[in-house]
């Protein structure tokens, strides 16, 4: 089991100073890592909206945060009892700021740079998988949310995705004429929003969904909606994927798969 670090504040300062910009404002042994955050206290002044959602106790509970940035939510996990805390992201600036604050902080977690396509390398399920703001930075997320059920996912998946759009959800028919056109301009029709050069001064946003797209993604990959704590976020069960092994094979549907019977 880890210990906190026993640094002085000034030490822990200018390790904080040496990896550049965080993202992630947390409190190392009274430093502030990001300060001036243009969303403030972020983000944990966003937990506090949906922290109620997640178990109080994950005592002996297994989590894998994919897109971990400065390790908030992995050191916020170990807090509740977790096991096991895997972080993953592509970014070794990131990974090294989520390190610190586990040295700092002595909260046990590990740090590995994998990106979400990468999951199925891992070769293990996690009682709790956190899917936070990394959607709409990818320009495959229904391969990214397969993946996710396919391969790592055992019981539960916490996700969040900015959004744009209509908030309200409509609630598609099963099935359209080919002549219905209208039904697509409707604000609640699940849509995604594509960036191709910047949204945010970023270029790394690519699709942005609305709340309809959000839901229907998360169902279409095998995920039943628990509960929807927070504007953008969702606390989901692994359910059957509608549509078979969407990520690994092939998924002919289930009219094609009669028609061969």
């Amino acid at each position: 089991m880890s210990t906190a670090a026993t640094l002085s504040p000034d030490e822990i300062r200018a390790r904080v100073e040496a990896l550049g910009d965080w993202f992630h404002n947390l409190d190392l042994g009274g430093v502030q890592t990001a300060p001036n955050h243009f969303l403030y206290d972020y983000p944990a002044n966003k937990f506090r909206h949906f922290a109620h959602a997640i178990p109080a106790d994950l005592t002996g509970m297994s989590v894998l945060d994919i897109g971990c940035n400065a390790g908030f939510y992995s050191m916020e996990m170990k807090r509740r009892g977790a096991a096991r805390v895997l972080g993953i992201d592509s970014d070794d600036r990131y990974l090294a700021q989520a390190r610190l604050a586990a040295e700092v902080t002595g909260l046990e977690a590990e740090f590995r740079n994998l990106s979400v396509y990468d999951v199925g390398a891992l070769g293990e399920r996690f009682d709790l998988v956190i899917f936070m703001g990394v959607l709409y930075h990818l320009r495959h997320p229904l391969l990214a949310l397969d993946l996710i059920h396919e391969h790592v996912a055992g019981d539960l998946l916490l996700f969040q995705s900015m959004q744009r759009g209509a908030k309200e959800a409509m609630a598609p028919a099963p099935d359209y004429p080919f002549a219905e056109t209208a039904v697509f301009d409707a604000p609640g029709w699940p849509k995604l929003h594509f960036v191709e050069r910047r949204y945010c001064n970023d270029p790394s946003n690519w699709w942005v969904p609305n709340a309809a797209a959000s839901e229907a993604m998360l169902r279409s990959a095998g995920f039943a909606i628990l509960e929807h704590p927070e504007e953008e976020v969702y606390l989901c069960r692994r359910a059957e994927a509608p549509w078979g092994a969407g990520a690994v094979y092939p998924a002919p549907g289930p009219e094609k798969e009669e028609s061969r019977a």
